[in-house]
Formats: structure tokens, C-alpha cells, sequence
């Protein structure tokens, strides 16, 4: 199996918050260059060495690295996607820059080179019984059997249907999703769920993600599948912290969270204070190991877990 390196630039400073949400991703083997770990080893440790190698002093100068390997394939792909995401999340947080530039290298190959590998990648996918979801250069009809089809270019903001969080969400919005429903999606990435649930029938969405990078992928993914603007209200911010936004929401009949873990327990009281009596709040991008610290959080906002479900390390709950 071939893997693709993927190089983080951040600072010392940056290596904890950094790996805890990579570790929120599934990512555990994590490889650190360190400048100042290496300093401080040659300043403490002078009794086991006389003389030290200039070429290593020069690799090990500079800004600290995090390091982490993904498969060469569709789920690498939306992985590298996922930790875009997670970068985005974590700069708009440090106001100082104390994490460093919090920019990624894939091989040192460019991103606007990756992008032209997604073509390689990704086809046309059913999912569930009713969302066909449909790379923009395959060709396939416009509606068929009462399907429902997405149209999308992958590019770099999250959510393209193959991860495992993306199709548990789907199948539950196939279930849920009626007529004239409005909807929330909390951390949009892509637009591609809030879109799909337009697409089944909902009257409105509004969606929320802290990249306005993100914000505007969503916009060109609704105009591409025939949304009208009029029915896609998208917002660049954070939920928990931005009162504009805050005073411009109503209430939902289903509030989306594909995000991680962390995130989604965060966010549990203030989806909850957005939604309808008997709405639904509908969760993924929860990796397996923290499925019950979300459902404590849950729990505690007063949400009642109706199903559970998972498709490999992934767990998704939905709950009223």
C-alpha cells in the first residue's frame, strides 16, 4: 500500500493543541521535529557527546514539524481533508500566531497540484437507497428511480460522500428529512449534507463553518445542484462566540454536526437551544473511542440518543 507524508509547520507551542486534534481525528502515530527538544538535548545531555554533526544542527533547525502518513487512496484523501479543516479551526483560535503558521506540505507537493489527483479517486457513488452522489466530469442522468443527485468538484474543504462520517449522516437524513423542514448544519465543510437535505425536500437551510474558505465551496456546490440562494443562507464564524450570527438563527427541525468530538460536545447546549420540540440532532466524526464522552454531553444538554450507529472506527448518534 502506498502512503503519502503529511508535514504540519507549527511551533512548540503548537505541538500539544495540534496533536489533540489530530488524535480527535483517529490519527494517533504522530512524528515530531522539534528545534527546541533538540536544543535543550545537546544543552543537558553534554556529558555523552563531544562533538555534534553540522548537518544535523541544519536539519533539525527551524520551525517544528508534525508529521503524520495516510493511505494513498479516497480515504487519505478525505483525511488530508479533515486535517485542512482541523488547521483552519485551530488558526482561527490562536489570535497571537503562538501556534505557528499552521500550514501543510503533502510529499512538497503543492495544493493546487493535489488537487488534480482527486479525478483518480472518485466516481459516482450511491448512498443509502435515494443520494447519488456525482463527480462533475462522469457523466450519469439527472434523476433516476426517485433518486436524488449531488453534483460536486472534490476540492479541499471536507466532505465529498466517500468517508464513512459523510455516508452515516446521509443515510440518517434519507430517514429524517421531510417537506417543508428548515435545517442547521454545524460545521458545513462542503455544504454537501445541508445541500443533499435540500435536495430531499427541505424547505430551507441555513449553514455555519469557522473556514470562510469552506463557506464559499458550499456556496458554488448549491448553485452547481440548481439551490437557490434564496434557500441557502451560509455564515463565516464560530456559533459559540459570534453574536451576529447567533441573532440570525431561528429554530431547526434537524441540526447537523459532522465535525469531531470535541467539537460536537461543545456545541450540544447550543444546537439544543436552536432546535424545534421534538428536533433532531444528527452526529458524526466521532471516532469510536470517544463515543461515550459525546453521549454524556448529550446526555447532559437534554438530549435523548434514538440510534447509534458506526461504519469502522466511526460512530455516528442521532438523538431528540
Amino acid at each position: 500500500m502506498d502512503w503519502l507524508k503529511v508535514t504540519i509547520y507549527t511551533t512548540s507551542e503548537g505541538i500539544d493543541p495540534l496533536s489533540g486534534r489530530l488524535y480527535g481525528l483517529g490519527i494517533t502515530g504522530l512524528e515530531i521535529e522539534d528545534e527546541r527538544d533538540f536544543k535543550d538535548f545537546l544543552e543537558n545531555n553534554k556529558q555523552y557527546w563531544d562533538y555534534v554533526d553540522e548537518d544535523l544542527i541544519k536539519e533539525k533547525s527551524g520551525e517544528t514539524k508534525v508529521s503524520v502518513y495516510v493511505n494513498d487512496n479516497a480515504a487519505g484523501n478525505e483525511m488530508i481533508i479533515a486535517i485542512k479543516g482541523e488547521l483552519a479551526a485551530l488558526k482561527a483560535l490562536d489570535a497571537d500566531g503562538e501556534f505557528g503558521r499552521l500550514e501543510y506540505e503533502i510529499n512538497g507537493v503543492r495544493d493546487e497540484d493535489w488537487q488534480n489527483n482527486w479525478k483518480k479517486y472518485y466516481h459516482t457513488m450511491e448512498i443509502g437507497e435515494r443520494v447519488i452522489i456525482k463527480p462533475v466530469w462522469e457523466d450519469f442522468p439527472a434523476e433516476r428511480g426517485g433518486k436524488v443527485v449531488f453534483n460536486i468538484e472534490p476540492g479541499l474543504s471536507f466532505g465529498t460522500g466517500s468517508h464513512e462520517t459523510t455516508r452515516l449522516c446521509i443515510e440518517s437524513l434519507e430517514k429524517y428529512v421531510k417537506p417543508g423542514m428548515k435545517i442547521l448544519d454545524l460545521g458545513c465543510g462542503s455544504g454537501i449534507l445541508s445541500i443533499i437535505a435540500l435536495l430531499l425536500g427541505a424547505e430551507s437551510a441555513d449553514a455555519i463553518d469557522i473556514d470562510p474558505n469552506a463557506v464559499g465551496t458550499a456556496r458554488q456546490n448549491a448553485r452547481r445542484n440548481g439551490i437557490d440562494d434564496s434557500r441557502y443562507t451560509l455564515y463565516a464564524g464560530d456559533i459559540l462566540t459570534d453574536k451576529s450570527i447567533q441573532g440570525k438563527l431561528g429554530e431547526y427541525d434537524i441540526v447537523l454536526a459532522n465535525i469531531v468530538a470535541d467539537v460536537i460536545i461543545a456545541l450540544s447546549p447550543a444546537a439544543k437551544k436552536y432546535m424545534k420540540d421534538g428536533g433532531v440532532f444528527i452526529t458524526s466524526g466521532i471516532i469510536e473511542s470517544r463515543t461515550d464522552d459525546v453521549k454524556t454531553a448529550l446526555d447532559a444538554a437534554g438530549f435523548k440518543t434514538v440510534s447509534e450507529r458506526r461504519q469502522k472506527d466511526w460512530v455516528s448518534i442521532v438523538c431528540k
